[in-house]
C-alpha cells in the first residue's frame, strides 16, 4: 500500500498541469480508486483532491511570477477562466495572481509527499475477518457533516431526539452481527473531506430477508468480507484512534483493501457516562 500511494504521488506530479484519472492509476496499481483516496487521505490528513490542487497551486506560482498570459496559465492548469484560476490561487496562497506579480509573494509551498512506513511492533490490533452473508441494517436515519475527531455534535443530537422506547424498539429488533444498536456510516466522501456530509443510521442488523417496519430507514448490505476491530477505552478517543491505526498499521501490513460499505460501529459495553466503551469496528474489506 505505501508504495501504490508513493507511486500515486509520483503519476500526480507527472500529470500536474493534465487531467489526473484516479480510476486508471489505481487500475494500473491493481487496486480500486475507493481504497486509494481512503488511504491516502487517512495518512496524509488531507483529501487527494486537495494535495492535488495544493500541488498545482505551487507549480503554477513559478509560471505567474513569468512573463506567461495569466489566461493561458489558467488553462494549462485545467481552468477555464482567470476568475476560477484566482479563486484556486488565492485559496492556497492567500494572494492573487496579480499580487504575487506585483509583490513577489508570499507563496506557501506544498511540498510532494512521501508516504514511509514506520514499523514500532510495540501494539497489538484486535482484529478478525468475518465472512458474512448479506444483511440489512434497520433504524434511524439523518445527513450529517464528517468530523474526524471529537464527539459529533450533529449524531448527538440526531440520537437525542430518539424517544427512550424506539432504542428498546430496535435492540428487540437486532437478530444478526454486528450484534446490538449500531453506530452507521455510509455514503462518504471517497476522499474522506472533514465537513463533507455522510449518512448516519443509528439502528442494528437483521437478516437480508427481514421484514421491516414502514417507519425505519433501511440499507441492504451485500455478502462480503469485513474486518472487525475491537477497542477498549476513552470513548470516543479509543475508537477515533484505532480507526486511524487501521490506515497507518493495519492496512499496509495486510494483504487486504477497502471495498464500499456502510463502516460500523457495534458498542458492546460502555460506563453509564458513556465516557469509555468496548466497541467493534466493522470495516467492509476485500483481498488486495
Amino acid at each position: 500500500m505505501i508504495a501504490d500511494l508513493n507511486r500515486l504521488v509520483e503519476v500526480v506530479e507527472e500529470d500536474l498541469d493534465d487531467e489526473i484519472d484516479i480510476a486508471a492509476i489505481a487500475r494500473t496499481l491493481g487496486t480500486t480508486e475507493y481504497h486509494l483516496r481512503r488511504m491516502f487521505s487517512s495518512l496524509a490528513g488531507m483529501p487527494l483532491s486537495e494535495y492535488v490542487r495544493r500541488r498545482r497551486m505551487t507549480v503554477a506560482a513559478a509560471d505567474v511570477l513569468g512573463d506567461s498570459d495569466l489566461l493561458g496559465i489558467a488553462v494549462r492548469y485545467g481552468y477555464g477562466s482567470t476568475e476560477a484560476f484566482t479563486r484556486a490561487f488565492r485559496s492556497v496562497h492567500g494572494v492573487t495572481p496579480a499580487e504575487v506579480r506585483r509583490d513577489g509573494g508570499p507563496l506557501r509551498t506544498q511540498p510532494q509527499l512521501r508516504f514511509r512506513l514506520t514499523v514500532e511492533g510495540n501494539a497489538s490490533m484486535d482484529t478478525r475477518i468475518a465472512d458474512r452473508p448479506g444483511f440489512r441494517l434497520v433504524g434511524f436515519a439523518a445527513r450529517v457533516p464528517l468530523i474526524h475527531r471529537g464527539v459529533n455534535p450533529h449524531i448527538q443530537t440526531h440520537i437525542a431526539r430518539l424517544p427512550v422506547e424506539q432504542h428498546a424498539r430496535l435492540k428487540a429488533l437486532s437478530s444478526t452481527e454486528p450484534s446490538g444498536l449500531l453506530q452507521v456510516s455510509t455514503d462518504v466522501d471517497p476522499d474522506y473531506t472533514e465537513g463533507s456530509e455522510l449518512t448516519y443510521l443509528h439502528g442494528v442488523a437483521v437478516p437480508a430477508d427481514s421484514a421491516t417496519p414502514d417507519d425505519l430507514d433501511v440499507i441492504d448490505v451485500a455478502a462480503g468480507e469485513w474486518a472487525v476491530f475491537r477497542t477498549e477505552g476513552p470513548y470516543p478517543a479509543a475508537l477515533q484512534e484505532t480507526w486511524a491505526a487501521t490506515a497507518s498499521d493495519w492496512f499496509p501490513s495486510n494483504p487486504w483493501r477497502l471495498r464500499e460499505g456502510p463502516s460500523i460501529v457495534a458498542v458492546i459495553d460502555r460506563s453509564p457516562d458513556f465516557s469509555t466503551a468496548t466497541c467493534e469496528l466493522w470495516l467492509p474489506v476485500e483481498r488486495a
